[in-house]
């Protein structure tokens, strides 16, 4: 049964920085391509980071260069950096298995809130 979990999120204000962290069971992770999703109120889930098995990354054009994604496959556990935090940041974050044309492959865990206040 897959598990994806993250945690790390909270109320920061903008321009300070959060730490995301996803632990990821029940599929063989280092085979993975992995991203961080969110979901802002009354919208759909957007890509915003993505990671290859051996480290490949790439990112939305609205967090270049704030957020950095990270992995570590001896520990099934992934890594969003999020600094220069802006409100338009705020949402809920979740990670997933990323499949063809980015479609998360699996069930959505709770996700972790983030909320930068201006």
């Amino acid at each position: 049964q897959v598990q994806l979990v993250e945690s790390g999120g909270g109320l920061v204000q903008a321009g300070g920085s959060l730490r995301l962290s996803c632990a990821a069971s029940g599929i063989i992770f280092r085979l993975n391509v992995m991203g961080w999703y969110r979901q802002a109120p009354g919208r759909q889930h957007e890509l915003v980071a993505a990671i290859s098995g051996g480290g490949s990354t790439n990112y939305a054009d609205s967090v270049k260069g704030r957020f950095t994604i990270s992995r570590d496959n001896a520990k099934n556990l992934m890594y969003l950096q999020m600094n220069s935090l802006k409100p338009e940041d705020t949402a809920v974050y979740y990670c997933n298995a990323q499949g063809y044309a980015s479609v998360p492959l699996y069930n959505w865990g709770q996700g972790t809130q983030v909320t930068v206040s201006s």
